[in-house]
């Protein structure tokens, strides 16, 4: 839908890196003895804003006091779109390969820049409200199917309105933290009386996340078409599963304990600005919403996802995972607006999950729970090993990326180990 710049940063950027002077992510880091500030990833480093700012380089567009000296983006990202654009503009501009401010000051160059692997990555904003939404045709049709058969596979209401339920915002972490196997009650097959053990059906589920950039006053409900400007940007997400755990405490209800002990994102927010030349339209959606979730400008994003797994036996990753933003059903302004119209009062930083996104083939599907159609279908890691759902000391691994000319606009990853319960 949109055009990409092409050109290029002084810093060297490979074609399959995630992080061109096209992306610039926001995240919150810390090295050595520096407080967790705020940088943007280019290449294989994070440039810091912090101490550009100390430096006056952003004297001409933040008149207030300090915003990238914080321990998370909200500050920033209430400072609205004018001052994201101009920022990004900014940045763009003292990294271009035509510039000399930064690529000729070698002292400045070694004050601002620190390698990613060196650095210790926190999360990157204060998520004040969680919600996670069931948008993905696919994912809702193939579990329904495997439960109730493809005539009654959605609920009657599936198809006019973005269904969702509020997660827990506390639980939310960051790429590279661990998650303990949770307990909790399990209908064993046969029984009519619950348990209390760990889960034995732990999945992943590949999203996507947005954040809330724009808030508004409780009441007002946001019209679907300056919903868009209500979104800074874009997350990984892994909205861990307890299966078993789920199917006992769902009805009538829905999630609870099976989904409130982890939810993972990636360190990066990509915004929504880098994302622009990645629009595409959203399929077909029939019937057609009612009048409030209508939109000219109804669009999701062309990003390739993927999960993959690692057992601690494995040298290398396996892929379970490849599917697209794409696929989605219902976009994120759909969300967004739905979320509202109620006249429910976002906030920045808060978080909003797509929902589990899988596609039309097989490989495509996000979480073992469809892969392996309810436990029918085990599958056989690289090492031998099978699995129906995650053991202790499996790695899952979230990438994404957009695929521009010469050039990724991507996410990185979101790494997390499952270690044994308590």
């Amino acid at each position: 839908m949109g055009s990409t710049p092409s050109f290029q940063s002084f810093i060297p950027v490979s074609p399959e890196s995630h992080f061109p002077i096209q992306n610039l992510p926001y995240g919150v880091f810390s090295i050595n003895n520096l407080q967790p500030r705020i940088g943007v990833a280019i290449g294989e480093f994070i440039l810091d804003l912090c101490k550009l700012e100390s430096k006056g380089y952003f004297d001409t567009i933040l008149t207030g006091s300090p915003v990238f000296d914080k321990n998370s983006l909200n500050e920033f990202i209430n400072l609205g779109s004018e001052i994201w654009q101009k920022i990004r503009t900014k940045l763009q501009y003292l990294l271009q390969d035509t510039t000399s401010i930064l690529r000729d000051d070698k002292s400045l160059r070694e004050d601002v820049f620190y390698k990613q692997e060196l650095c210790k990555m926190y999360l990157p904003i204060k998520i004040g409200e969680f919600t996670d939404f069931y948008s993905s045709y696919n994912h809702a049709f193939n579990v329904g199917n495997m439960i109730r058969g493809p005539e009654n596979a959605l609920m009657p209401n599936w198809k006019h309105l973005p269904v969702a339920y509020h997660g827990r915002a506390s639980s939310v972490i960051v790429t590279e933290t661990n998650i303990k196997r949770p307990k909790g009650q399990i209908l064993p097959p046969g029984s009519e009386i619950p348990v209390f053990q760990p889960t034995g059906r732990l999945d992943y589920e590949l999203e996507m996340g947005f954040i809330i950039g724009k808030s508004n006053d409780l009441g007002e409900p946001v019209d679907i078409d300056s919903a868009e400007d209500h979104i800074f940007g874009y997350v990984l997400l892994n909205d861990w599963s307890a299966r078993d755990v789920q199917v006992w405490e769902y009805r009538p209800l829905g999630p609870f304990l099976a989904k409130n002990f982890a939810t993972s994102i990636s360190p990066w927010v990509v915004t929504s600005l880098a994302l622009e030349p990645f629009k595409t339209q959203v399929s077909s959606q029939d019937p057609e919403p009612l009048d409030y979730l209508k939109s000219s400008n109804n669009f999701v994003y062309d990003i390739e996802l993927y999960a993959l797994i690692q057992s601690e036996t494995m040298n290398t990753p396996m892929q379970l995972t490849h599917t697209n933003h794409k696929y989605l059903y219902w976009s994120p302004i759909q969300q967004l607006t739905h979320h509202t119209i109620t006249g429910c009062n976002l906030q920045v930083g808060d978080l909003l999950g797509s929902g589990t996104i899988s596609g039309p083939t097989q490989e495509s599907r996000g979480c073992l729970l469809e892969i392996n159609e309810l436990g029918k279908k085990p599958i056989t890691l690289n090492d031998g090993n099978v699995r129906l759902f995650l053991q202790d000391g499996d790695t899952i691994i979230l990438s994404g990326f957009c695929q521009g000319a010469d050039f990724r606009v991507g996410f990185g990853e979101v790494r997390t180990k499952i270690l044994p319960a308590n």
